[in-house]
């Protein structure tokens, strides 16, 4: 791989940004898509290859496809699994009721047994092994069709959830929007804390509120729709009429300096652990900023091709199919994971991945004692990862939840109230 194979962005919205997952794979900023790291054998592509060669060859296809939108109610959702049979498999609403189905007799296939709703949120999640029983893992997550003279808002977080106080309310609409203010007025954003909170479009399909600084720890915010016979677009009318309430965890704050290469956990202000990290190396470089964990896997897989990394095949420059302890940062594939194909000695050392974020950890996320198992166990979806001295830009406000990269009065500047 040369210095002027650059990286390609991929940005879609995530499952908690309308319901939709994106890309399960590390990139971070600007910069070269040269693998390795520092140099020696911390190179990102040998580490890889080796990975590579110790992770199943199952490999799970999910139907719909991650992220789609305006997904068929009838039969369009399926697993198969080539090399390999599934050994189980998961379909939920966001509200996480159980969708019904059955593997195939042959272990080649799932589908739902039941017809899907329409204007809802569904996740996959499915697991396989191959012939040598190594597993493999896959997720996914899409919304179904909603009838064309109304729109919807999937919003995040869950009614009844608990979040860190970095979570902003985002509701992503199933149709573009061209009243905004007629919208905006029918949805309210409050806090037990009395804190301001204001709204802000991203687009004609995205709308987030927050205050001007993070939640209060232990406060309740209270989101209410009140969309039904709102026209958003010419004949297009709202069908909501919801309440939701969300609870605020502790205050979590943790600081990546990847200069220094540690990553300091704060709780309520106060340093609970430092732990040893490796970002993105200096031909890819992680972004910079303020940036709120928005899902979290305990396994999943990371294929390079999803984000530009490929090789001259046009294969992944790495596809590994377990990555363990998995924190999305952003919905361009940027995660705070763990990592067990590098070598310990990196860690706190040096900077070698293609822009996540790396924690020590081995091979199945079973053992508690690790330094990614530690923070994977301890975060919470809305807790704040605020990135440091990568030398890259600035994360993007809409590149998932981490709106609190704009100033409070460039936020104010985005409402249509």
């Amino acid at each position: 791989m040369t210095n002027s194979k650059r990286r390609k962005g991929l940005t879609v919205a995530s499952a908690l940004l309308g319901g939709v997952l994106v890309l399960s794979a590390c990139s971070g900023g600007d910069g070269d898509n040269a693998s390795g790291g520092d140099g020696g054998d911390s190179s990102q592509s040998k580490v890889d290859e080796a990975a590579a060669k110790k992770t199943s060859e199952a490999d799970i296809k999910i139907t719909p496809k991650d992220g789609s939108n305006n997904a068929s109610i009838n039969n369009s959702a399926k697993v198969t699994v080539s090399k390999g049979e599934l050994t189980k498999v998961t379909m939920t609403t966001t509200d996480g009721a159980a969708v019904q189905g059955e593997i195939s007799a042959d272990k080649k296939s799932w589908a739902p047994s039941v017809q899907l709703e329409r204007s809802t949120n569904y996740k996959i999640t499915a697991t396989a092994e191959d012939s040598e029983g190594r597993e493999a893992h896959e997720n996914a997550a899409f919304t179904t069709v909603s009838p064309a003279n109304s729109f919807i808002g999937n919003f995040t977080p869950e009614d009844g959830s608990t979040v860190g106080v970095g979570m902003p309310v985002s509701i992503n609409f199933d149709k573009a929007i061209t009243d905004k203010a007629a919208v905006q007025k029918g949805i309210t954003v409050s806090s037990s804390s009395g804190q301001e909170v204001v709204g802000h479009w991203f687009n004609a399909n995205r709308l987030d509120f927050r205050p001007e600084d993070y939640w209060k720890a232990g406060s309740t915010v209270t989101l209410k729709l009140a969309l039904d016979g709102v026209e958003g677009a010419d004949g297009v009318f709202g069908v909501q009429q919801k309440t939701v309430t969300f609870k605020i965890g502790r205050n979590q704050v943790s600081v990546v300096d990847a200069k220094t290469k540690q990553m300091k956990v704060m709780q309520e202000g106060k340093v609970v652990k430092t732990i040893p990290i490796s970002a993105g190396s200096p031909e890819n470089k992680t972004y910079e900023g303020q940036m709120v964990i928005s899902e979290k896997f305990k396994e999943t897989r990371m294929n390079g091709a999803t984000v530009g990394f490929t090789d001259d095949d046009g294969k992944g420059e790495y596809d590994i199919k377990d990555v363990p302890h998995a924190l999305r940062l952003t919905t361009s594939g940027t995660f705070l994971h763990g990592n067990y194909w590098g070598a310990d000695s990196i860690f706190g050392n040096v900077n070698t991945s293609h822009g996540c974020i790396g924690l020590n950890d081995t091979k199945g996320a079973n053992d508690p004692d690790t330094t990614a198992a530690w923070f994977y166990n301890n975060s919470i979806v809305g807790d704040v990862v605020v990135v440091e001295n990568t030398g890259d830009k600035t994360v993007a406000p809409d590149n998932g939840l981490n709106g609190w990269n704009l100033s409070w009065a460039d936020w104010k500047a985005g409402s249509a109230a």
